[in-house]
């Protein structure tokens, strides 16, 4: 016999010899059992290691100087593209009017015709106005107002469009452009009365400052007088023109990034309730009016949004925030170079009444009045929340964590393998006794 170690003493796991020990089939199937329900209980723990779960945190959002995209695609299908102007201004007195980069006007055929798009390259009313053929010195006149900043000579309007933007600087409406040579060569009247029956759709992005602000898509170009932001609806409400109304369908309208797929694919796909909550709830809305004089207004609350994959670490200051996200391409704002995402999500109530004032008899509310006057259109005004939402992604359990399951898994299983065996093995030996009488 070997000698004792000193260890001997501390031996908890005492043997029996194999001379007592007694092997039954009773004891063979719940050894089976047991090792397959071990089995099944330790992949449950594997895949429970392995999942990849969003957890939502709410903090207030710090950032500072920050921009922010929107992304647009609604269609206009009972108003032409060259009657519908898209202005953007905020609150800090910045303006866009008439914005043209990152916008795209996609001419639809009329409804009759089955609203189908019309080639780009048709759009232009002012196909001519480089007017190439006219005389090198030719210097056309405004009619009054001065020369637009940005007409190609200075001094000079020698386009039917650079007339248009001299009468918008000085708050003048400016009609079909009857009398003005320009526009006369140009056929503005003629290609103006061809779209009469046409439709639009406004495609596209642009930044804005990430402060409480609106955009609005209206008839007619847009100007200041005065204090006021108005329209020059004399095309728009022109009965000649046929009647326009701002009938319309939201395809799409969303701040900030689109979640990219790999984002929900990796944690098991779309129809995840964190995936659900990031829904744009304008999508898809459609509005119908045959009222000329109707006015539409989404009053929208923007909440920042940050996605952080597994495994983030910052990186530094993301792109998106300060001066340095004018670098950033449109369409790429918000997406981090660390792998996280930074975009928003919104709620929305709406609002519409007609211009001529009136209540909602017809909709059951009589005692709710409209007020008599405005602009026709689609007015968005959204506001920026305080607050923002991060969603992180976490693994369920760390890997001590599934050590100590897969332990407990195996020593729970063991023990109650073994209270069965040995209930089972008593039971049977006590009715063998019991026949043996």
């Amino acid at each position: 016999m070997p000698a004792k170690s000193r260890f001997t003493r501390l031996d908890a796991f005492t043997k029996t010899v194999e001379d007592a020990r007694i092997r039954t089939t009773s004891g063979g199937i719940v050894t089976i059992a047991s090792l397959l329900i071990v089995f099944y209980l330790v992949w449950g723990e594997w895949a429970d290691f392995r999942r990849v779960v969003v957890h939502p945190e709410l903090i207030v959002d710090k950032g500072r100087g920050e921009r922010m995209e929107i992304h647009l695609n609604i269609s206009f299908p009972r108003i032409p593209c060259e009657l519908l102007t898209l202005d953007v201004m905020d609150v800090s007195g910045e303006q866009q009017t008439g914005v043209k980069h990152g916008i795209q006007k996609v001419q639809l055929a009329s409804q009759s015709q089955g609203g189908r798009p019309i080639e780009v390259r048709a759009l232009d009313l002012h196909a001519d106005e480089q007017a190439t053929h006219l005389d090198p010195n030719y210097c056309g006149e405004c009619y009054g107002p001065p020369a637009p900043a940005t007409a190609t000579k200075p001094g000079c309007c020698n386009t039917c469009e650079e007339v248009r933007e001299a009468y918008a600087s000085v708050s003048w409406a400016f009609g079909k452009g009857e009398g003005v040579a320009q526009c006369e060569r140009e056929h503005y009247s003629e290609k103006l009365e061809a779209q009469r029956d046409q439709g639009c759709r406004i495609e596209g992005g642009f930044r804005v400052n990430k402060v409480i602000g609106n955009f609005h898509i209206a008839p007619g170009r847009s100007f200041s007088n005065g204090m006021m932001h108005v329209h020059d609806l004399n095309n728009y409400l022109d009965p000649s023109q046929g009647t326009h109304t701002f009938t319309h369908t939201i395809h799409h309208l969303r701040f900030g990034p689109q979640l990219p797929d790999d984002f929900t694919k990796r944690i098991g796909g779309k129809t995840m309730g964190w995936t659900n909550t990031h829904l744009n709830p304008l999508d898809e809305t459609n509005q119908v009016t045959d009222d000329a004089a109707f006015n539409y207004m989404y009053f929208l609350k923007v909440v920042s949004t940050s996605y952080y994959p597994l495994g983030w670490k910052s990186k530094g200051v993301p792109s998106s925030q300060g001066d340095s996200s004018d670098l950033v391409s449109l369409g790429q704002h918000g997406l981090e170079q660390d792998g996280s995402l930074e975009t928003h999500q919104y709620s929305v109530t709406s609002h519409k009444r007609s211009l001529k004032g009136g209540s909602d008899s017809q909709e059951g509310h009589k005692e709710r009045l409209h007020a008599v006057g405005g602009i026709p259109g689609v007015f968005f005004s959204y506001d920026i929340s305080p607050m923002k939402v991060i969603n992180r992604e976490e693994r369920t359990k760390s890997l001590t964590g599934f050590l100590t399951g897969v332990c407990a898994v195996v020593g729970g299983t063991l023990t109650v393998a073994a209270a069965i065996d040995r209930g089972v093995y008593e039971g049977a030996t006590r009715i063998k006794k019991l026949h043996q009488r």
